[in-house]
C-alpha cells in the first residue's frame, strides 16, 4: 500500500511539472494575455524591426492597449510594415510616434505609442507615419568597434614640447606649496 501511496504522489507532480511547463510556454509565447477588446487596425513602416514578432504587445505609458497582428516586407519601399490591432477604447492622434523598444537588456520586443497633440485620431486602416526602429545590439557593437579602430589608424605626429608637457602634467597646488608665505598674485 506504501508503494502506491508514493506512484500517487510521483504523479500528482509530474502532473504538475507538466502543467506549469505549460502555463510558461503560454506565457512566453504571448498567448494567455487577451483581455484587448475591439480593435481598430493601424499600420507603421520601419526600416529594422529587430526581433519583433506577431503577437508582440503594443503599449503607451507601459500598458498593454494592442496587440502585433503582421509583420509584411514591402518590395517598393525595402521596409518591414507592421500591422498594429489597437483597442477601440484607446483613440490615439494622428500624429502619435511608434518606437520598438526592448524589454529589459535582452528581453522581448515590442512596440510603444507615443501620443501625440493632434486633435484628429487614428483610424481603421491608418498609417502611423512617426516610426523609430529597434535598436538592434550586434549593430551599436560593431559600429562601436569600428569607431575604435579608426581611432588607432590617425598617424599624424604629435608635436611635444616641454612646456605643453609640463601643462598637462603640472599641479596646481604645486604653485600654492612653492609660495607657501607670499600672498597669492591678484588678476585683472
Amino acid at each position: 500500500m506504501e508503494r502506491t501511496t508514493i506512484d500517487l504522489w510521483v504523479g500528482i507532480f509530474v502532473a504538475l511539472g507538466v502543467a506549469a511547463l505549460l502555463g510558461l510556454a503560454m506565457k512566453v509565447g504571448n498567448l494567455t494575455t487577451n483581455n484587448i477588446g475591439p480593435t481598430y487596425t493601424v499600420t507603421a513602416n520601419f526600416e529594422n524591426i529587430g526581433g519583433l514578432k506577431p503577437r508582440a504587445p503594443v503599449k503607451s505609458a507601459g500598458v498593454v492597449v494592442g496587440r502585433v497582428s503582421d509583420i509584411k516586407f514591402d518590395p517598393a519601399t525595402f521596409e518591414a510594415v507592421v500591422s498594429l490591432n489597437v483597442d477601440k477604447r484607446y483613440n490615439f492622434p494622428i500624429d502619435t510616434f511608434a518606437n520598438i523598444y526592448t524589454a529589459g537588456l535582452l528581453g522581448e520586443q515590442y512596440v510603444g505609442l507615443d501620443a501625440g497633440g493632434d486633435e484628429a485620431k487614428l483610424k481603421n486602416g491608418d498609417k502611423i507615419m512617426h516610426t523609430q526602429d529597434a535598436i538592434v545590439l550586434e549593430k551599436m557593437i560593431s559600429q562601436f568597434l569600428y569607431n575604435k579602430a579608426s581611432e588607432g589608424k590617425d598617424d599624424t605626429p604629435v608635436a611635444s614640447t616641454k612646456s605643453s608637457d609640463d601643462a598637462l602634467t603640472a599641479n596646481p597646488l604645486d604653485d600654492m606649496t612653492k609660495n607657501k608665505g607670499a600672498a597669492p598674485a591678484a588678476s585683472k
